[in-house]
């Protein structure tokens, strides 16, 4: 194994990393076990799709606030019931989507839906990139401010970035993310940012007693559980969609042809089964990590498997862990800032390559109804804890838009 495929495999760690772990942390779950779900969910995604797609399957943020309610009121075996039935509803609609046709399913994301969409994942993610690069908004004074010592951090790694990535040479052009991370890492610690005692506080090797507690308890049959936590799995699809879509605008290949969508969703529902046996968090696609691919060219998905294996590592060695942790949030905010920005230019470019006619009022009505939707719609709840992102709503109302439009308005 190269240290050009060890150092890329390290800088898709970092990309995952901090959205991994965020999950588990605000529903209660291990983050341990989340990156240990993180990391086998990946491979066994890459087993069922042969190795083609190069992504990288992480904690879903559509289960938080039925995860968390689940395991405050019933405990971890019931959550584990709950993220297991989502993942067997993952399965089932992949045998449908099988069974219906990869060409029947492509009639309906054709350029014009899925280049909004892909503009959208990346929009909707900026306000997280801005916030934790230290920018705050008051509603009350209607006013936004930067945290200054944040911001000065965020904007030394967007730049470290910049120049890395359109002046270097050779090897080091292919990791702009990880040099950007070094020195916004190196750049926090005068400035107070970096909490060292999380390194010397962790343990070397091993799971916490409560990340074996979480491991070794069972699934609980429980209605009420997998009630409110399998049937997200009906309204985040389309997600998937997107995801896969523009993980195949980057890399430039047709991945609903060749694995076929219905594979690629097969390897989220049995990476997700058995995150729930796990006990971690359902797993989906990241587009932190198809953002890594824009930015580098570097389209390998042994890369990626690579990576997978970091983060089941990084699970049991405690001060490995610790170390990426302590990355303060402000370096983490600067590369999201471009990462997130770079898929939305991806939905751009996804448009342009199609050449789209934006003088078509078809064109113009379905594409402004996704962004405007897609961007200023949150979470719309729909019944107990089920609730639709403003995603998916957004590539509804394209999909149903581009059957129902005739072509000649």
């Amino acid at each position: 194994m190269s240290t050009k495929k060890i150092v890329l495999g390290f800088q898709h760690l970092l990309a995952m990393f901090g959205a991994t772990v965020l999950v588990p942390i605000l529903t209660g779950l291990n983050p341990s076990i989340a990156l240990l779900s993180a990391g086998i969910g990946t491979l066994i995604f890459h087993f069922i799709t042969k190795g083609k797609v190069p992504v990288f399957l992480g904690s879903s943020f559509a289960f938080i606030g039925a995860i968390y309610m689940t395991l405050a009121n019933e405990g971890i075996g019931a959550v584990k019931a709950g993220v297991i039935g989502a993942g067997l509803i993952y399965i089932l609609m992949s045998i449908i989507i099988q069974v219906v046709g990869s060409d029947k399913v492509r009639s309906f994301f054709p350029p014009i839906v899925t280049g909004p969409v892909i503009m959208v994942i990346g929009l909707r993610l900026a306000p997280v990139a801005l916030s934790m690069s230290g920018y705050s908004f008051n509603p009350e004074t209607q006013i936004g401010a930067f945290d200054s010592t944040s911001l000065l951090i965020a904007s030394v790694v967007v730049l470290t970035m910049i120049v890395v990535s359109i002046f270097a040479k050779g090897f080091f052009k292919l990791v702009p993310i990880l040099i950007a991370v070094g020195v916004g890492y190196l750049a926090s610690i005068p400035l107070n940012l970096v909490d060292f005692s999380l390194i010397t506080s962790a343990r070397w090797f091993g799971f916490s007693p409560e990340a074996v507690n979480h491991l070794t308890t069972w699934p609980v049959l429980s209605i009420s559980g997998i009630t409110a936590i399998a049937p997200i799995a009906l309204v985040i699809f389309i997600e998937h969609f997107g995801d896969i879509t523009t993980n195949g605008a980057v890399v430039g290949k047709d991945f609903f042809k060749d694995p076929g969508v219905h594979k690629t969703m097969l390897g989220d529902g049995v990476a997700t089964l058995a995150a729930g046996l796990l006990g971690g968090p359902a797993n989906t696609t990241y587009s932190e990590n198809t953002g890594v691919l824009a930015v580098t060219k570097v389209y390998d998905p042994s890369i990626l498997r690579l990576a997978a294996i970091f983060a089941i590592i990084l699970s049991v060695v405690g001060k490995f862990g610790a170390l990426i942790l302590s990355i303060p949030v402000p370096v983490m905010g600067g590369v999201s800032i471009i990462l997130f920005g770079m898929i939305s230019s991806v939905g751009v470019r996804t448009m342009v390559e199609a050449k789209l006619d934006f003088a078509h009022s078809r064109n113009l009505i379905i594409s402004a109804l996704i962004l405007v939707c897609g961007i200023a719609i949150d979470n719309v709840f729909i019944g107990g804890t089920l609730s639709l992102s403003g995603l998916a709503i957004a590539a509804f109302i394209g999909v149903v838009l581009n059957k129902v439009l005739p072509e000649s308005i």
